[in-house]
């Protein structure tokens, strides 16, 4: 790997099961991005060192650079219901093309590719749950990316996973068609949540981290539900706000 990956904890790229290494050489996959044969794991040498990991030092809450890895400034105002948000990756080119591809045109190897680069051994947890869709966004898509991806993180950590006890009860607007401010009231009350998390440390995975208003108020419904600890683990976190 190039070496800007190797400035901070690497995501677990290598070390791949016999199995995995045989199905490369049998059949041989191009690079995703920017095409070169033979690229292995999806991605050659050259584009994975490319993908834009998130700054060293950022706020533990909500993975918004801060200078120190001290909170934000918003988090101090407004504290989340989530206690932490582990992202490897900023949410900018090229990496944006890999999410926009597994969620918009259905390559669904990307996953398995998204939770390589997630697993991490600074996370631990009793339980993994997705980031649930609502049924008219999950009719629409086919799947939900973050089932898929979180589905390869319990099975690598051992941590277990639960996608049947939430659902997302109101279809609302897409939060990327929203000014950023709008989208905290886009979501109130989304969320429902069947499950006793009495004193539960609960991870939830989803692609990626925007404003984090979803993720906020689906905290709020685990935390409600018993959750002692609400952490968020994504890909990608964006780093700019928008208007």
């Amino acid at each position: 790997m190039g070496e800007r990956l190797s400035n901070q904890p690497r995501p677990r790229t290598g070390g791949q099961k016999p199995c995995k290494k045989l199905l490369n050489a049998l059949l041989p996959q191009d690079c995703q991005l920017c095409g070169a044969m033979d690229a292995g794991d999806l991605l050659c040498a050259s584009c994975l060192a490319d993908l834009p990991r998130l700054p060293a030092q950022h706020c533990p809450v909500c993975a918004l650079p801060t200078p120190g890895a001290t909170l934000c400034g918003e988090c101090l105002r407004h504290q989340p219901h989530f206690d932490a948000t582990l992202a490897p990756f900023a949410y900018a080119f090229p990496l944006d093309q890999l999410v926009h591809a597994l969620k918009y045109a259905h390559h669904l190897a990307l996953a398995g590719l998204f939770a390589r680069l997630m697993h991490s051994d600074a996370i631990a947890g009793d339980l993994i749950i997705p980031l649930p869709l609502s049924k008219e966004r999950l009719r629409q898509r086919g799947f939900n990316q973050a089932m898929e991806v979180a589905r390869l993180l319990s099975r690598s950590t051992g941590i277990p996973i639960n996608f049947l006890g939430t659902t997302r009860v109101t279809d609302t607007v897409a939060q990327a068609s929203l000014p950023w401010k709008a989208r905290r009231a886009n979501v109130r009350h989304a969320f429902e949540c069947a499950i006793d998390l009495d004193g539960k440390s609960v991870i939830v995975v989803d692609d990626v981290m925007t404003t984090g208003a979803s993720l906020d108020e689906f905290a709020r419904t685990l935390k409600y539900h018993g959750a002692a600890r609400v952490s968020n683990w994504v890909l990608a976190r964006t780093l700019k706000h928008e208007s």
